[in-house]
């Protein structure tokens, strides 16, 4: 079987920027007319000429979602266990090169974090590292995911690359889903921003989730860091790479996250920023192409932004969040965390804001029937 970087040879830059620029008002309305989208109608649903048609996209998106989701809105909240890292990501607080202070949690002490987010009522975790595989290595990772998980229906892991062996490892320490944001398709413009590091293979991690699954993960993510890339470009691979997987592994669950950059320790000069309007044309186009996958939508966005985007196709959003290290039982407040985050709801508000706008949320989706 091809990987999902072979199959997008077939879609290049330039095929995509041909695409969205030949795309018309009539397309736009003629795909919004279809059951079933296939890569080009997406392509036509995040070009400009669908900007002028948002509305009735997120009618059907909206359609949509209530379809396969009903009104529930799922809540989980990261957990950070280290910012030890050895890249340097031009955009990322962790940046090896930045001078912040560094924390890395011993087992005993990521258990505390976790038990004070468990005791918040929380049943959804992600485990969230920095790139340095011989600090927070797989055992490393798993021995926090063995340790924590009688406390937490799910914990899935924001890490970075792993082997199919790797993964299997944390599979059988109770991880049941991971998240790859693979910042941006363009392999150049990957190159550039990841100068240093285990993470400037382009390649091996942009076929990470397919070699999650294979190892048995229940649960995948995908996305790009919106603001790095044009909006089309790594929107239109985003959803590409959450179809690529849908079709070759039926029986995972596939999700799409939507992170648009946001401030963090040290510089970095966003070439493409995406703006509101954008973000909605994203949500409810990936709604319409993808209508069974779930999209999550983190405390990057502010409340009233998250709020107005779970009637057009988010299913999934974090709460009570810190990007620090630690950050709950502990706080280092000379610790700025990755980046800055603008909706700070704890979880409490989080589910008093979803029932007044008609959603219920869900804190315990699924359990792991080997536990």
């Amino acid at each position: 079987m091809e990987n999902f970087q072979e199959f997008l040879q077939a879609w290049p830059a330039e095929r995509r920027a041909q695409g969205a620029s030949e795309a018309t008002s009539d397309k736009v309305l003629a795909v919004l007319d279809k059951d079933t989208l296939q890569p080009a109608d997406f392509l036509t649903l995040l070009s400009p000429a669908a900007g002028e048609h948002l509305e009735a996209m997120a009618r059907k998106a909206h359609d949509l979602t209530l379809r396969y989701f009903g009104r529930a809105v799922n809540i989980f909240t990261p957990l950070y266990i280290s910012d030890v890292c050895t890249n340097q990501c031009r955009y990322c607080g962790f940046n090896a090169k930045n001078k912040q202070p560094r924390r890395h949690l011993s087992v005993d002490e990521a258990y505390a974090e976790a038990k004070a987010i468990a005791d918040m009522g929380f049943q959804h975790i992600l485990l969230l590292t920095g790139d340095a595989p011989k600090l927070s290595s797989p055992e490393y990772i798993a021995s926090v995911a063995r340790r924590i998980k009688p406390l937490f229906a799910s914990v899935g892991v924001e890490v970075y690359s792993l082997t199919e062996a790797e993964y299997s490892l944390l599979i059988k320490a109770g991880v049941d889903s991971m998240t790859m944001f693979q910042e941006t398709y363009n392999p150049e413009l990957y190159g550039w921003l990841h100068p240093v590091g285990p993470k400037h293979d382009y390649g091996f991690r942009l076929n990470a989730p397919e070699r999650a699954a294979r190892a048995g993960m229940r649960s995948l993510g995908v996305g790009a860091l919106l603001g790095l890339e044009s909006f089309e470009q790594d929107a239109f691979c985003t959803g590409l790479h959450a179809w690529w997987l849908q079709r070759n592994f039926p029986g995972v669950d596939v999700s799409v996250s939507i992170p648009r950059i946001c401030p963090h320790e040290g510089e970095f000069d966003v070439q493409h920023g995406v703006d509101d309007r954008h973000l909605v044309q994203y949500v409810t186009a990936t709604r319409c192409f993808l209508p069974r996958a779930g999209i999550t939508c983190s405390s990057r966005e502010s409340a009233f932004m998250r709020d107005h985007l779970v009637p057009l196709g988010v299913t999934r959003v974090s709460a009570g969040v810190s990007t620090a290290v630690g950050g709950r039982a502990t706080e280092d407040k000379h610790n700025p965390g990755q980046f800055e985050i603008t909706d700070h709801r704890s979880l409490a508000e989080m589910i008093d804001a979803l029932a007044g706008n008609g959603y219920q949320a869900v804190i315990k989706d699924w359990e792991d029937p080997a536990a």
